[in-house]
């Protein structure tokens, strides 16, 4: 088959001449034979329809996510996103090598700091990352890993090929709103698991959760089953709560703040059962610094060695932009690896050489803040005036250090549904690494995010993106 039925809303689909890249019809105007085949089965030419009824579900679910103070319901895109097996193979081996690589730079950065003596990165990168803690050192994990959970943000460019955007090591979000899309897309399609092309996600949970059990104190001997796990959160006003929330129920696990917890001598309890010692506590706190508020009893109990932190703390250093331009070199020095994923090219901007070609080139390029989150303060080039242009220019120049410099990559485009019918909208893909001593998986496909408006990059629904379910296929 290479093309979904002759019908609405499929006949009509034009993504236009790239770039960008679209992952449904190749240059030539012909369906990619696997993502035609996969969405023969969404025959629907109602789409506008088919939205509403999404749109109800996850009304009905209260699935939220908070907007500048406010909160706003999470947006799915009916039309899953779809990877071949062969994609898929390439992302996840990439995937976990750059999640171990990033486990053992956080590892170095409070240890011996090999990289650095090596030439690798410059020291001044780790001294200025915005989350780097020296003091996180004293609080190692106890089961020696520190990023257990990792999720990064690939770009598919014009060639197919896939790059790494940004890492997110310190407390990546993203998987329970990944299961809510598939089951959201499941329930309105009227497929169970058997009859979707795609690899199931059933087991991601149990995973999860047994990626938590062994970041425990390993003289405690719990596993999966056995092991008392918390989700510490800051409560309602968290960016994140629905998905505390949530993970915490399909974990079976308490959800609590700091001031459920408690210490029974140097063991971490929870204050309505002090009875039974936490194991593990999924950290997953907007105040990650050490001295926030609400940690003392948490660092009290994980310097004893007494409990396992997930992820750990300190591990905020990996998530830094700047550090983004090393990492290829880094899997190299800690693995003796060639990276199986590229970087989107990276300029250090302290650096002379690097600084003086950004500038020249700042029409061209990406520069974003190092620090914050979400597209804030990112002024893309090419899609910026002449002023917003001189003014980075001179921001720049002032401040290197607080900047850096990406080369522009073209976000592939996916059928997406606007306003009842099928529009190219860019897509980028949050896939998820989970590290236990000795093993590295990821969970397959992870969450796809969609820039909803017409011609933009930014795909965070903080800035009016929304989510795609995807689909590996089988």
């Amino acid at each position: 088959m290479t093309a979904p039925p002759d019908t609405l809303p499929w006949a009509a689909y034009r993504p236009g001449a790239g770039p960008p890249r679209d992952e449904a019809i190749d240059p030539q105007g012909v369906w990619r034979p696997h993502v035609a085949a996969a969405l023969a089965g969404i025959d629907r030419p109602d789409l506008r329809a088919l939205s509403e009824a999404i749109a109800d579900d996850v009304r009905r679910a209260g699935l939220r996510f908070p907007i500048d103070g406010g909160t706003e319901a999470f947006l799915v895109d009916p039309i899953p996103r779809v990877l071949t097996a062969q994609e898929w193979a390439t992302v996840e081996a990439g995937v976990a090598q750059r999640a171990r690589a990033l486990d053992a730079f956080v590892a170095d950065v409070h240890g011996a700091r090999g990289a650095v003596a090596d030439g690798v990165i410059p020291e001044r990168v780790i001294a200025t990352a915005e989350h780097f803690e020296p003091a996180a050192g004293r609080y190692a994990p106890p089961a020696g890993v520190w990023v257990a959970l990792a999720g990064l943000d690939l770009v598919q460019t014009p060639d197919g090929s896939f790059q790494v955007l940004e890492d997110n090591a310190r407390t990546p979000s993203g998987i329970a709103y990944a299961l809510a899309a598939r089951a959201l897309i499941q329930d309105v399609l009227g497929v169970d698991d058997e009859a979707l092309p795609a690899r199931s996600l059933d087991g991601t949970m149990a995973l999860l959760r047994a990626t938590l059990a062994a970041a425990a104190p390993p003289d405690r001997g719990v596993d999966a089953d056995d092991a008392h796990l918390v989700v510490l959160t800051d409560g309602p006003t968290s960016s994140a709560y629905w998905e505390h929330r949530t993970v915490a129920v399909h974990l079976d696990a308490p959800l609590v703040t700091s001031e459920d917890l408690d210490l029974d001598g140097d063991r971490l309890v929870l204050r309505d059962a002090p009875q039974r010692p936490i194991d593990v506590v999924y950290r997953r706190t907007d105040a990650s610094a050490l001295e926030a508020p609400g940690h003392r009893l948490l660092l009290t109990a994980l310097a004893a060695g007494t409990v396992g932190v997930v992820n750990a703390f300190g591990t905020g250093v990996a998530d830094d932009k700047l550090v983004h331009a090393y990492v290829e070199d880094l899997i190299r020095h800690f693995l003796g690896e060639e990276p199986l994923l590229r970087s989107v090219p990276t300029f250090d901007l302290v650096r002379p050489d690097h600084l003086e070609q950004a500038l020249d080139r700042l029409d061209q390029l990406v520069v974003k803040p190092r620090g914050g989150s979400g597209g804030a303060g990112v002024v893309i080039g090419p899609h910026a005036d002449r002023a917003t242009i001189d003014a980075t220019r001179a921001e720049v120049r002032a401040a290197p250090e607080l900047y850096v410099a990406q080369e522009l990559v073209e976000l592939s485009t996916h059928p997406t549904v606007i306003d009842g019918a099928l529009a190219p909208r860019r897509v980028d893909l949050r896939p998820f690494a989970v590290t236990t001593p000795g093993a590295t998986r990821v969970l397959p496909g992870g969450l796809s995010r969609v820039a909803l408006k017409e011609g933009s990059m930014v795909v965070n629904s903080s800035q009016d993106g929304g989510a795609k379910d995807t689909w590996v296929l089988r």
